[in-house]
């Protein structure tokens, strides 16, 4: 299966394919055979490259010059190794991902767990050069790395996986649930918005913006999946579908209707580009990635 994306971010996505096959090359000869080949594996498959695609427009909507797509494809790792973990036997129990089999199923679960781990230093490892590359300082590089590391750690992606699995079998509420994903999916696609704007050296103000905007569409992003898990085929997704239902989670749909999700889900696009607008950084790159978001059908 082939991701389903507007044809405005193809050239984003070659850009961010590149990066990551240069990052293969360079830092996985060092990787032991069988995770090697794991990690190129999970990083080079086919995917929606949202996160990339953010990074990418929050650069050049602040002005930044310089070729950001290593810092892109460092994320783009980050979000790649939680999809390893996540489809493991003691985790979702996954066996398709982006239309072909997950990592665990094609070279072992022990393969597949060391090859996630190993990803999040080659990440970090990433971030740094390209920020190097970038010519920016210590203590701004610093921070960027931070911001990634800390968006996938335990106050963010791995902390709402927990959250997450500790739900399954219960009814959340609202909040509950907002909270779980606003950490688990939220917390990168935020993070991948403000990593962009701050290699670009954005002021306070803008950051901001950008930042309550990352929230807003990282939000929609999951309440879209929700919906899309209840009203799409495995065909169409590239995985398996149905699972909220068979694992008994609590899921927007469940508690807002399937049309009062997909509702809520476009009032937080509006509400994210308003905020940009605001900011005098709405560009036509960040307002159709935000609206694809909701309207993408895989």
């Amino acid at each position: 299966m082939t991701a389903s994306l507007a044809p405005d971010f193809s050239e984003a996505r070659a850009r961010v394919a590149r990066a990551l096959d240069a990052l293969c090359d360079r830092g996985l000869p060092t990787v032991c055979g069988p995770v090697g080949d794991a990690i190129r594996y999970s990083i080079t498959g086919e995917g929606k490259r949202l996160r990339a695609v953010l990074v990418l427009s929050a650069f050049d909507a602040c002005g930044g010059v310089g070729d950001v797509a290593p810092l892109a494809a460092a994320v783009e790792v980050v979000h790649a190794y939680s999809l390893v973990h996540d489809d493991l036997p003691c985790m979702d129990d996954d066996d398709l991902r982006r239309g072909r089999p997950t990592v665990h199923k094609a070279f072992g679960v022990p393969v597949a767990t060391a090859a996630g781990m190993a990803m999040v230093p080659l990440a970090a490892r990433a971030a740094w050069e390209s920020t190097e590359a970038l010519g920016l300082d210590a203590d701004t590089s610093g921070d960027i790395v931070r911001v990634l590391m800390r968006a996938s750690g335990a106050g963010g992606m791995i902390g709402g996986q927990l959250l997450d699995l500790e739900g399954e079998g219960r009814q959340l509420s609202y909040d509950q649930l907002e909270h779980v994903h606003r950490c688990k999916t939220g917390a990168l696609i935020e993070a991948s918005v403000e990593l962009g704007a701050r290699a670009a050296r954005a002021p306070a103000g803008v950051l901001a913006a950008l930042g309550r905007y990352g929230r807003c569409i990282g939000l929609a992003f999951q309440i879209a999946d929700d919906v899309l898990d209840v009203t799409a085929t495995s065909d169409e997704l590239g995985k398996t579908a149905g699972k909220d239902l068979t694992y008994q989670k609590s899921t927007y749909p469940a508690l807002l209707g399937v049309e009062g999700a997909r509702s809520r889900a476009a009032a937080l696009v509006q509400e994210g580009c308003a905020a940009l607008a605001e900011a005098g950084v709405l560009t036509p790159s960040l307002e159709a990635t935000a609206r694809y978001v909701v309207d993408r059908r895989s």
